[in-house]
């Protein structure tokens, strides 16, 4: 059955007006459930307080979900606040906090804990849809709402701005906020993801892509389409290619959101910035560490050198911090992945090691940034939070039997379950306690 649609209002009278099928649900032929009343072409309904209610479940399209759930992001959101409640606040924590990619993932649970764990006050940056045309807003602007909400409610100030963090205009909008309503900011994360990029100086637009540098590459991957494993071959990459990943993906606009944010005057005493990365296993490194995306986060790492010595001027500093493997909608994309974290979930689960995005944040700050730590650096200088992942164990036991994974025994060689519960929660999906049969209002706007 498809999506039923009905109209609440508060004024069942007036005011009135004319309103077409297809200004209100894309096209003329969609059916509508609720309606007592049918004419063709316009509907005489209520124009003010209107709401549209859905019942809404999950609409995957290969490693998307174009769907969100806002009752499940929500309770995403709430499950992370819960988790920072319950540790030690954090000692000698951040008070003002400027996150570029803080609607999903890392960003969205650094905020959390730079919130909940510190009190501090968050600015997010970030760049989602909201509800249109009977479809619902992407699952970042859910979350978002979910936490703003939740802060304030809390007595904690929040507040997001919503645009392209690629451009000229958001980075003056966000310097704009901040000296008009924060302190000086002392922390910056860093967590854009992004496909595609607009260099603000040319107005050229680069897309990042994922393929191997040198030679083609083939290996085993899960299709999380159709459940089954198959085998793949990635085409090498160009150097247009490459020249565009590490415009999208590299450390480029970091840089230049650090520099904005110098200038301005708004950088406190002791700033930190940190932008996030990955490496993985070698059996992943020709598609990623040694392919396009590995070129983008050498010029990350370059750039963290660089801001270093920029923040050293407030006695502050940079550096990237290299993540565990998590189920997100980037790493979703990436081909051999999904067979790795499947693998890695279960060995990881088995000797108490997991993690998802909120515990990783949560030991970055309260092991290595705050509470009189100091950060601790390998040799690359990067810190390393997906040390328990590469523990030689796990690394062992995931590639002992990674050649024996089939179609047949994913689910019981792999905590592939536990790969697709993590991936649905991403769009607010398969959280107990959620009622996915009820209608819900996916018209939440951001506060």
């Amino acid at each position: 059955m498809e999506r039923g649609f009905s109209f609440v209002r508060e004024c069942p009278l007036f005011p009135l007006k004319f309103v077409n099928v297809k200004d209100i649900f894309g096209t003329s032929r969609a059916r509508v459930w609720h309606f007592k009343i049918e004419m063709r072409g316009t509907f005489l309904i209520p124009a003010s307080n209107m709401a549209i209610k859905q019942v809404v479940q999950p609409r995957i399209r290969g490693f998307i979900c174009v769907s969100a759930h806002p009752v499940g992001c929500a309770e995403n959101v709430r499950r992370q606040i819960a988790y920072v409640k319950e540790q030690v606040p954090l000692k000698g924590g951040c008070k003002s906090v400027l996150i570029i990619g803080a609607s999903t993932g890392y960003g969205l649970s650094s905020r959390i804990v730079a919130a909940y764990g510190a009190g501090a006050a968050t600015l997010g940056v970030s760049y989602e849809k909201g509800a249109e045309n009977g479809r619902t807003a992407s699952a970042g602007w859910y979350n978002t709402a979910a936490f703003e909400a939740a802060a304030r409610n809390d007595g904690l100030w929040a507040k997001t701005i919503n645009g392209d963090a690629f451009s000229t205009e958001i980075k003056a909008a966000t310097v704009a906020l901040i000296k008009k309503e924060m302190p000086k900011i002392d922390l910056v994360i860093y967590s854009l993801a992004s496909p595609r990029r607009v260099d603000p100086k040319t107005g050229q637009a680069y897309r990042s892509v994922l393929k191997p540098i040198g030679q083609s590459f083939t290996s085993r991957t899960l299709d999380t389409d159709r459940n089954v494993i198959s085998e793949i071959t990635l085409s090498p990459a160009s150097e247009e290619d490459i020249e565009s990943t590490v415009k999208v993906m590299g450390g480029e606009d970091w840089e230049l959101w650090m520099e904005a944010l110098e200038e301005a005057g708004v950088l406190a005493e002791g700033c930190t910035s940190v932008a996030y990365s990955y490496i993985g296993p070698e059996v992943t490194w020709p598609v990623y560490k040694n392919g396009t995306i590995g070129r983008a986060k050498e010029d990350l790492e370059h750039t963290a050198k660089r801001l270093d010595a920029l923040l050293k001027i407030h006695r502050g500093r940079a550096f990237v911090s290299v993540n565990k493997a998590v189920v997100t909608q980037s790493s979703s994309a990436i081909p051999v992945v999904p067979l790795y974290i499947a693998l890695l979930f279960k060995a990881m689960k088995a000797r108490g090691l997991h993690e998802g995005c909120i515990q990783q944040a949560w030991r970055l700050f309260a092991t290595q940034m705050y509470n009189d730590n100091i950060l601790k650096f390998d040799e690359g200088r990067r810190v390393r939070l997906d040390d328990r992942e590469m523990r030689e164990e796990v690394q062992s036991e995931v590639f002992a039997i990674w050649p024996d994974v089939n179609t047949e025994n994913l689910n019981e060689l792999t905590d592939y379950a536990g790969y697709q519960t993590d991936f649905l929660n991403l769009f607010g999906f398969n959280f107990p306690g959620v009622d996915y049969d009820a209608e819900v209002d996916i018209e939440v706007p951001l506060l």
